[in-house]
């Protein structure tokens, strides 16, 4: 869609990397911070030919003879609130997603960019504000009070660096040292040793934000990709297998060799247990419709919204937006495509959990590398586009979520030395928010000096 720049490519490939645990890491940027939840020891539970269908990192915590039982005993125990995270790689334009149309300022700013006055609609709280055209399935949520809106998440002199900035992001907290996400950190407080599926990452590569130090979290290709299939292996010879497989769980042997054999079949019957009922083609149905595409974010959307409902015991979600953010050039159809899809993918999952009567249980945080150095500038530039900047917008979405402003809209006259935007909202509050008022924890448990930045309100 559009031609990012070799720091954004960099920093997916060094992402992708930290992800696979034993991998090594590639060399980009002296003194770039290591991501969360690098080298984070990984046992994958079951292979196919195309790679890993389901792995879990930090298996060697995980007490492998209480496994069955613990993820029974989680998945029929009380329904935990869930929080989702949705990332949109490359950092969207923040004055494009919502525009002050009629702003003189913006017109100057972004003289071939600026979107007309009559393409968006209005945004309900604000006569001077307009959605993007492509971002109509947010207003509609928003109009609905669903949509609490930050136009600048940031924090003070932003650092310009690719990789440390989105590293202050992942961890919650401007220390490049931390090897642990926020939200692992906070299964590390509320988690226990013995259910990986509370912390998943859809995707099949673990997500910084997820990496967590003492409890098992997960990552998943979708929900309809876990499977008892081996390399090589089919038709009869593979119901061949599962029977061999299925004569190694006898309850007891001498053999020790056997016994951690039966141990790691009775881990993968208890998971297949839980997610095999989505593996069949058309095994994911859905009460609303969802967008038709090439991209997994509808259907791995559709697939997280089926297996709340079948009640496995979720507590937070990290996934991929549909798109490339990282706008230099070309930005109309590039920024259009993304939000295009990404909106109307969040709508179908919002409409699906309220279907489903699980709307007060889901809250989903969409946030992007534009909080960071990958953000987009105020000014465009000379290639239909936009350079890196620092503060940017984000959304949280839900039933229970404030649908109001938090933070206020950026000043397009008072910039900051680089032409950046000023941020309005701190990302650690913000964290903090959700953990205090929706997650029902105290933030200091999780975010380093989490009373020094101020809670908006978000939740009712």
């Amino acid at each position: 869609m559009t031609h990012c720049c070799d720091e954004f490519a960099r920093s997916a490939l060094l992402h992708r990397a930290a992800a696979q645990a034993g991998q090594g890491l590639p060399s980009i940027e002296p003194g770039m911070p290591l991501p969360a939840g690098t080298g984070l020891d990984r046992q994958t539970f079951l292979l196919r030919a195309a790679g890993v269908a389901f792995s879990v990192y930090g298996a060697t915590k995980l007490p492998l003879a209480a496994f069955e039982e613990g993820i029974a005993g989680a998945a029929v125990g009380p329904r935990s609130r869930v929080l989702v995270s949705v990332f949109l790689a490359g950092g969207a334009d923040s004055i494009s997603v919502l525009y002050p149309a009629a702003d003189p300022t913006y017109q100057k700013l972004r003289p071939t960019l600026a979107i007309p006055e009559s393409a968006g609609p209005p945004f309900t709280e604000s006569p001077v504000l307009r959605w993007h055209p492509a971002a109509t399935s947010l207003a509609a949520l928003h109009a609905e009070g669903k949509v609490a809106t930050l136009p600048a998440v940031g924090y003070t002199k932003a650092n310009q660096s690719h990789f440390t900035s989105r590293h202050y992001y992942e961890v919650g907290a401007t220390d490049a040292r931390l090897r642990t996400g926020w939200l692992g950190r906070y299964l590390d407080v509320v988690g226990t040793p013995d259910n990986p599926l509370q912390g998943l990452s859809i995707g099949g590569a673990l997500s910084p934000p997820l990496a967590a130090a003492k409890v098992p979290v997960a990552a998943l290709s979708g929900a309809d990709s876990y499977t008892f299939s081996a390399p090589g292996v089919s038709g009869d010879m593979s119901s061949r297998l599962l029977e061999t497989l299925g004569a190694l769980g006898a309850p007891t042997t001498a053999d020790p060799a056997l016994a951690s054999a039966r141990r790691v079949v009775s881990q993968a019957h208890a998971l297949r247990g839980q997610l095999v009922p989505f593996a069949a083609r058309g095994a994911i149905t859905s009460p609303v419709g969802y967008p038709v595409s090439r991209d997994a974010l509808p259907s791995r959307l559709a697939g997280l919204a089926a297996m709340l409902g079948a009640g496995l015991p979720i507590r937070a979600v990290s996934l991929n937006a549909f798109g490339q953010y990282d706008t230099h050039n070309d930005q109309p159809e590039a920024l259009a495509a993304g939000l295009q899809l990404t909106s109307d993918s969040l709508l179908a999952f919002q409409r699906d959990l309220e279907a489903r009567g699980l709307a007060d249980r889901v809250v989903t945080l969409v946030w992007s590398d534009v909080w960071s150095e990958f953000g987009r500038r105020a000014k465009e530039n000379a290639s239909r586009g936009t350079d890196h900047g620092a503060a940017g917008i984000g959304f949280v979405i839900g039933s229970r979520v404030r649908g109001q402003v938090i933070g206020g809209y950026p000043s397009l006259i008072d910039l900051d030395e680089n032409g950046n935007f000023k941020p309005t909202a701190d990302f650690r509050g913000l964290y903090g928010a959700l953990l205090e008022q929706w997650l029902d924890i105290d933030a200091g448990a999780v975010i380093p000096d989490a009373a020094s930045f101020p809670r908006p309100q978000l939740v009712r």
